[in-house]
């Protein structure tokens, strides 16, 4: 059985975005809508409060917690989450996951981009030069686990940066694993709010749309996103807790 998990944590106090508890029940209700095989929901978080008991939560663990962003500090740091590839995870996680970022907007049927065989699929449609998106990652577990065991907090950014790999996690997930890995684009209806949508004159979901990611400063939640009815209509309309 597949096991959807996503992470939350307490951001640092001035950072671009907030994650409510709603962040993560409103995920968990998109996949449940949109993936009607079995499945299971987890949230790795250091704040279980407010997440609905349809939700499995597992407590954050603490590793490369406190490393900064490459590119600064207005940007986010998500090295914790290169833990994802350790093989522990097909016992505390499960044997086959896929790792969501809580920015997205689900507006498909998820069967066709989920249920793929490949052992590791990842997204990767928003910079040429950066292989891949950390937003969605589908693997079995422990398959690419030098992404987890070769990291060094001292020198990998570094060499990542170097290499032209943006990003925290998946810059060195790009330079550790190179751009042959199976990937899904727009061609899979998988869109980059940012680069896909956000420049077109009417902001129209695209044809065929299953996933639009939420990367950068406009969340689902954030009143420029709710403007668009369909965003309303497949994420929700937000409350104060989540549109601050």
């Amino acid at each position: 059985m597949l096991t959807v998990v996503t992470c939350k944590w307490t951001p640092r106090s001035g950072y671009r975005s907030q994650y409510g508890p709603e962040t993560v029940n409103t995920l968990q209700r998109m996949v449940a809508r949109w993936y009607h095989d079995p499945h299971r929901f987890v949230c790795v978080t250091d704040d279980p409060t407010g997440i609905d008991s349809s939700v499995s939560v597992l407590p954050l663990w603490p590793d490369f917690a406190d490393m900064p962003s490459p590119h600064g500090g207005k940007n986010p740091s998500c090295y914790r989450r290169l833990k994802l590839y350790a093989p522990e995870m097909a016992d505390l996680i499960g044997p086959r996951f896929v790792a969501l970022d809580l920015d997205m907007v689900i507006t498909g049927d998820l069967r066709p981009l989920w249920n793929r065989p490949e052992d590791i699929v990842l997204y990767g449609d928003t910079n040429p030069k950066t292989y891949y998106n950390g937003s969605m990652m589908l693997q079995t577990a422990g398959c690419r686990r030098q992404v987890w065991e070769t990291f060094d907090p001292k020198t990998s950014p570094r060499r990542a940066l170097d290499a032209g790999q943006f990003g925290s996690d998946q810059g060195w997930i790009g330079y550790c694993l190179g751009p042959n890995e199976a990937k899904w684009t727009t061609r899979d209806g998988v869109f980059s709010y940012r680069n896909h949508i956000r420049h077109q004159r009417d902001h129209r979901l695209p044809d065929g749309a299953r996933v639009v990611v939420f990367h950068g400063e406009i969340d689902p939640w954030s009143p420029r996103a709710q403007r668009l009815d369909w965003v309303r209509d497949h994420y929700g309309v937000t409350g104060t807790e989540v549109a601050a």
